[in-house]
């Protein structure tokens, strides 16, 4: 109560009308030492969720052999489903909250309730405890995604936003290699029990969010959200802090052009109803891209990684104690995809660069899962053909998070984040694991084929939506991208 008297009494009346050139100020930062804190600070969020997944996949083995969980493949994947259905309930939920009461609070709160659930699936007794934990720590991850990719896209220059944001995203896959890397040690029977070294990984997750928890303390609330909500004196002093730190290190800020101002009408909410009228009637185009995109790279990825570790030691043989070995290799793979192909985003553009890492992708995993069914492939070379094939298939994925988080105003970002990334996960994501578990225990590579057929059709049918309706939003100013609602003429 005390924290929203004192914003109440630093923040202008809703209806007035400001001008301000804060969103031109910081495009105009040189990328900098702010830029790069900003980015390990926030961007470590995808981390974090690559070793969860990572985790989750190569301790399905060590699950299904402790004596006291003894999961079948099944409840594998009804686990992994438990964490992504928190994952969208949890976007939903604190994405409305992140327009509502700011970047800076909201992903303070969601790294909390991430870090506690983490803490308490190491203590799951059962197939119910340990996927109401999964639950509770895929909604902090996908609180986290709309608080975290509303702040980076706000505070990022509109030049290297494409490239920034493909690397964040894509720094998932440090944390798959970190978590791939972990389950070697954590899963070796000479050093843990198969009932002990599953329950270390999920604390040791644990303790890195305790740790980003700090880390976070010193970023700043996002200028351009605290002006629409007409906190001025505020954002005035965040974009003044951290203009001050580039000018201390030297750097000669450019002189703004009168036209770089901005007018608006201040606001401290924008109502659902007028959101919804936003997304899906003055954006209707945009918003059919960003559900083709999310829902295409969500069902492709998380139908596959889930269910990684199964098709190793189910079809190939593999020990569940070395199923890190072949992860390792696959996550560098997806990490260098979005780090060697992300700035071509900035530069060839956003619209040709997403629809081919997505057109190639689903060529790619058809292709690779004829030579599966046809039993030519040995798990060696299975992992290589997951490399090459996420090398694209990663940019792609960081691509429709990037599209779905520029291309809205401003007062309704963070909620069609959470919007998307629920949707897209929910008709591509948590169908994906049941599916592939179910096909997986059948036994049948040509079933397995078949649901490798449908995921490479709809990373297909999304490259030619976005070929066709996509937005060229390259090196342009988000205001320029997607109009604020708040602005007057």
């Amino acid at each position: 109560m005390a924290a929203a008297a004192a914003e109440n009494a630093t923040s202008e009346p809703a209806g007035v009308v400001l001008e301000t050139d804060i969103p031109a100020r910081l495009d105009r930062l040189p990328f900098g030492r702010f830029h790069v804190l900003v980015i390990v600070a926030l961007g470590v969020t995808w981390i974090l969720d690559g070793l969860e997944v990572t985790l989750a996949g190569a301790l399905s083995g060590a699950l299904k052999a402790s004596p006291v969980l003894a999961f079948s493949n099944t409840e594998v994947g009804i686990a992994s489903s438990a964490y992504l259905a928190g994952a969208v309930l949890g976007a939903m939920f604190f994405g409305w909250l992140t327009d509502r009461l700011g970047r800076k609070r909201l992903f303070s709160i969601t790294l909390a309730v991430y870090l506690l659930a983490a803490a308490a699936t190491a203590t799951a007794w059962d197939i119910a405890s340990f996927s109401v934990f999964r639950f509770l720590t895929g909604a902090g991850i996908g609180g986290e995604y709309a608080a975290i990719n509303s702040t980076i896209q706000e505070l990022i220059p509109g030049r290297m936003r494409g490239f920034t944001d493909l690397v964040i995203n894509g720094s998932f896959w440090v944390g798959a290699a970190i978590g791939a890397t972990g389950s070697i040690v954590l899963l070796n029977p000479a050093l843990f029990g198969p009932d002990v070294g599953w329950r270390i990984a999920f604390l040791i997750g644990a303790c890195l969010g305790l740790v980003i928890l700090f880390m976070r303390m010193w970023i700043p609330e996002s200028p351009r959200w605290l002006i629409t909500h007409g906190r001025q004196r505020e954002a005035q002093a965040a974009i003044g802090e951290i203009e001050q730190s580039f000018r201390r290190r030297g750097h000669d800020l450019d002189v703004l052009s009168p036209l770089a101002r901005l007018r608006l009408r201040t606001r401290h909410h924008t109502p659902l109803r007028e959101a919804m009228v936003t997304l899906f009637h003055s954006y209707r185009q945009r918003a059919l891209v960003g559900l083709c995109l999310m829902s295409a790279q969500a069902f492709f990825y998380n139908a596959i990684f889930f269910t990684y570790a199964l098709i190793l030691t189910d079809f190939y043989g593999v020990s569940p104690t070395r199923v890190g070995f072949y992860l390792l290799p696959f996550a560098i793979g997806n990490f260098m995809g979005p780090l060697l192909l992300g700035r071509l985003f900035d530069t060839i553009g956003r619209k040709p660069m997403i629809s081919f890492t997505y057109g190639l992708s689903g060529t790619l995993l058809a292709l690779t899962g004829y030579l599966f069914a046809r039993g030519v492939l040995s798990a060696d070379v299975q992992t290589a053909a997951w490399m090459i094939i996420f090398f694209f298939a990663s940019a792609a994925a960081s691509a429709a998070y990037l599209t779905v988080s520029e291309t809205f105003p401003l007062e309704i970002r963070a909620l069609a984040i959470a919007l998307f990334y629920a949707i897209g996960t929910g008709v591509g994501g948590i169908v994906g694991p049941l599916l592939f578990g179910a096909l997986i225990d059948t036994g049948s590579r040509n079933s397995v084929f078949g649901g490798y057929l449908v995921g490479a059709t709809l990373m297909v049918v999304a490259a030619g939506v976005e070929w066709r309706f996509g937005v060229a939003a390259e090196r342009r100013p988000l205001e320029a991208v997607a109009r604020p609602l708040t602005v007057i003429d």
